[in-house]
């Protein structure tokens, strides 16, 4: 299979690497190495190596800039599709925008303020790829994928290429159709309000600094490490379980941010699932609420 797949990977100009570590590949800087690794540059290479795996029973994953997920410490055991800089370009006509997937979400919001275009505001922070970015809805400071997304082209299980309106998406808190069926996010068209320019580039900067002064921006994490519960927020029950803080291993509960683990420079994803639990039996007991993870777990998980 391997002779097999690198022979794909060469009839279709698209990088092979093994053994890579997924650490170096995620903002939480965790995780142990994957099998193979593709650096997808084209459609035909997508479509050409789903269809390989799914006829050889390899696992796969498609993987933007690895900021939403937690990685094995065991690592991966099949390929990662890596939807990066062959997958970066964008296409205007006027207030209307399409991103290809693989473009980072700060890039795409740059882009967005040097066309005097606003709605990107509050998104301009948050380190992944557009295609991520509208997976899980992400959002921050009022400012949600939703409220600006039109539509989508995706690849299907079969790598045919299909379109999706805004209102299939099924777009609500951390949550799209993707979340819940198999596709690949290749494009993404978003409606934005024309501006003025300096008042668009205030509001980033003031959500950068808002940003740089309540996360904990100089440690790896993987972003918000549960999902907001109805009618509270993950962080201060978690301050007011009094985990602010806590460590197990190298993971903590940040001292800036309760609502996001750290890793502290050693941190495996064994330290980080049982702090994780830790954190979400004592809220449970002591205040009823149920946290749920944000992070995507990849690969096969132990240790929790």
């Amino acid at each position: 299979m391997k002779e097999k797949l690198k022979q794909l990977c060469e009839q279709w100009k698209t990088e092979l690497l093994e053994n890579v570590r997924l650490s170096e590949h995620t903002t939480f800087q965790i995780g142990g190495c994957a099998d193979y690794w593709a650096e997808v540059a084209s459609t035909g290479a997508l479509s050409n190596l789903i269809k390989f795996c799914q006829a050889e029973g390899l696992p796969f994953f498609v993987m933007g800039k690895g900021s939403n997920i937690l990685a094995s410490d065991q690592g991966f055991r099949g390929l990662i599709l890596h939807i990066g800089k062959g997958f970066s370009d964008m296409y205007d006509d006027g207030a209307e925008i399409t991103y290809e997937a693989g473009m980072s979400l700060i890039r795409a919001a740059k882009i967005a303020e040097s066309k005097s275009l606003s709605g990107m505001e509050g998104l301009s922070g948050i380190p992944g790829t557009i295609g991520g970015a509208l997976y899980m809805n992400a959002g921050a400071y009022g400012y949600e994928m939703s409220q600006i997304v039109t539509g989508c082209t995706y690849m299907d299980m079969d790598g045919k290429m299909r379109t999706m309106e805004a209102e299939e998406l099924e777009l609500s808190y951390r949550h799209s159709w993707f979340t819940d069926h198999p596709g690949i996010i290749l494009s993404v068209t978003v409606k934005l309000t024309p501006g003025d320019k300096s008042e668009i580039t205030t509001r980033m900067l003031d959500f950068l600094h808002k940003r740089n002064d309540m996360q904990p921006l100089n440690f790896p994490t993987a972003g918000s490490t549960f999902k907001r519960p109805e009618g509270n927020y993950a962080s201060a029950l978690i301050d007011e379980c009094g985990l602010k803080g806590l460590c197990i291993g190298d993971a903590q509960v940040s001292p800036k941010h309760a609502g996001f683990i750290i890793n502290r420079g050693r941190a495996t994803c064994a330290d980080v699932l049982k702090l994780c639990g830790h954190v979400q039996n004592t809220v449970k007991e002591k205040t009823g609420y149920e946290l749920e993870l944000e992070p995507i777990l990849l690969g096969e998980q132990t240790g929790a």
